[in-house]
């Protein structure tokens, strides 16, 4: 007598949920179409962000400039000292030094104030080139603008750059000491000498 459970025996049948059945058909091209469709989504999808990352990066370096700028304007004025930002582009940094204009022998040193260490860029944002008035431009080696105790800094253009071309220019204005960041390639003949 047969159970009422027992199924038919046809070989044909038992195999088509076993992963050997599966390896033997292969993928359709509408399974190939699909998967490429939503890698090609994913793609879409991600690559905004990831161009939305560096530029944010770009933006957060401009800003960081922008600020040590700034306060040094400030130090040099309350602190009655002469202070220089050296930019090293080869390096891809930028570092703070100080000079008493009262001290029997002035030299520049290192200002070991907290918060006041060299600056390195990071790998996707890079110094191209500066401009500083009476110096001029230059994309390699070191140069540096000074600000005075009198509340004066040096003309000085700073341009950062990321990978994908996009650039920042940072003007930095004479008289007070303000920076101006800007969304795009600034020309060098935008510093003036003060009137």
């Amino acid at each position: 007598m047969k159970s009422a459970l027992s199924l038919p025996t046809n070989p044909s049948i038992q195999n088509v949920g076993s992963p050997r059945a599966w390896a033997k058909r292969g993928f359709t091209l509408f399974e190939i179409a699909v998967v490429l469709f939503i890698i090609a989504l994913m793609a879409l999808l991600v690559m905004p962000s990831v161009g939305r990352f560096q530029m944010s990066r770009l933006k957060e370096e401009a800003r960081r400039l922008a600020g040590r700028s700034q306060f040094l304007f400030d130090q040099a004025a309350t602190q009655k000292l002469v202070l220089r930002l050296t930019f090293n582009l080869d390096a891809n940094t930028y570092s703070v030094t100080r000079l008493d204009p009262h001290s029997p022998n002035p030299t520049f040193v290192p200002d070991l104030d907290p918060g006041m260490g060299p600056v390195q860029l990071p790998k996707n944002v890079r110094m191209r080139d500066v401009t500083v008035q009476d110096i001029g431009t230059v994309s390699r080696g070191t140069i540096a603008c000074n600000y005075y105790p009198e509340g004066y800094v040096d003309a000085t253009i700073v341009h950062l750059a990321d990978p994908a071309g996009r650039v920042y220019t940072l003007v930095f204005a004479p008289l007070t000491g303000k920076v101006a960041i800007n969304l795009g390639d600034g020309m060098p003949g935008q510093v003036r000498k003060p009137s």
